[in-house]
């Protein structure tokens, strides 16, 4: 299939993405909570560290270093707990209405805390990956960098679907990595062409936002500009994780073969490329 008509698929997608935030804008205070959660769990870790380890932080040394990697795997937990609760709860939500039922954001809430124990034993298994990535990456040189770059890569791909799968199946960590893969192989391969075009979008709106916030600088005040950016971004970053979960969420309820009637089969079916 031409590269033209995959992107034009993706763009379809991401038209349909934006049409129900647009319907549904009070599903932005989903990415909103989970912002403001990680910057409160950071405040607070940041004063617990300084509490007692001083402004100087850890000390070099293996022990040292053992704390360190045990307080980033600590970090890891709390940091992935909040987001895919947050992630769960909008992609929920996304899926209500998919299938034609009224959006709730406190059932969606609620559906996330029901799945508590899946997303926990999800996040550990997380935490763990990324702390023994970041060992080698650590000890490794530029040669663990390579590989660390290469392995987030797939990754990333591997647990495309992971969220979803933790929230409507009762699987455990490995398990839904190894659903998440083999949904990735069997349907979809490996070429993502929706986010591809979030990304694309993403992009056009960095530039307008970037012309506009030049020409208020220019035209009222260089502080004005720098607000107008700020803002601008930030809403552009919690509209993007927004999108991005929307996606996935229309993409595997209608895999499953779900009342999800949105996409269309071929649709789907040419979003990812199979090698």
């Amino acid at each position: 299939m031409a590269l033209s008509a995959r992107i034009s698929n993706g763009w379809k997608v991401a038209k349909i993405s934006i049409n129900v935030v647009r319907t549904h804008k009070e599903l932005l205070i989903f990415p909103v909570l989970s912002g403001l959660s990680i910057c409160l769990v950071l405040a607070s870790l940041f004063g617990i560290a300084s509490g007692t380890f001083g402004l100087r932080g850890i000390d070099s040394g293996t022990a040292s270093r053992g704390i360190g990697y045990l307080a980033m795997f600590a970090f890891y937990v709390i940091n992935y707990f909040i987001v895919v609760f947050f992630n769960m709860s909008l992609m929920h939500a996304a899926k209500q209405y998919f299938i034609g039922e009224e959006v709730s954001i406190s059932k969606s809430l609620q559906y996330s805390v029901s799945r508590l124990h899946y997303i926990f034993l999800w996040v550990v298994f997380s935490a763990t990956v990324g702390v023994v990535l970041r060992i080698l990456q650590d000890n490794l040189g530029w040669v663990g960098k390579l590989l660390i770059g290469i392995l987030g890569i797939a990754w990333s791909a591997a647990t495309f679907f992971v969220i979803p799968i933790l929230a409507y199946e009762n699987v455990r960590p490995a398990e839904a990595l190894k659903r998440s893969t083999n949904l990735m192989k069997e349907k979809w391969g490996e070429g993502i062409t929706a986010n591809f075009s979030i990304g694309l979008l993403g992009f056009m709106a960095f530039v307008m936002v970037g012309i506009a916030s030049m020409s208020i600088s220019a035209l009222v005040n260089e502080q004005a500009g720098i607000i107008v950016f700020a803002v601008s971004m930030l809403f552009l970053v919690i509209l993007g994780s927004a999108l991005n979960s929307i996606i996935i969420s229309a993409i595997y309820n209608e895999v499953q073969d779900s009342n999800t009637q949105l996409l269309g089969n071929n649709l789907l079916n040419d979003l990812f490329v199979e090698k």
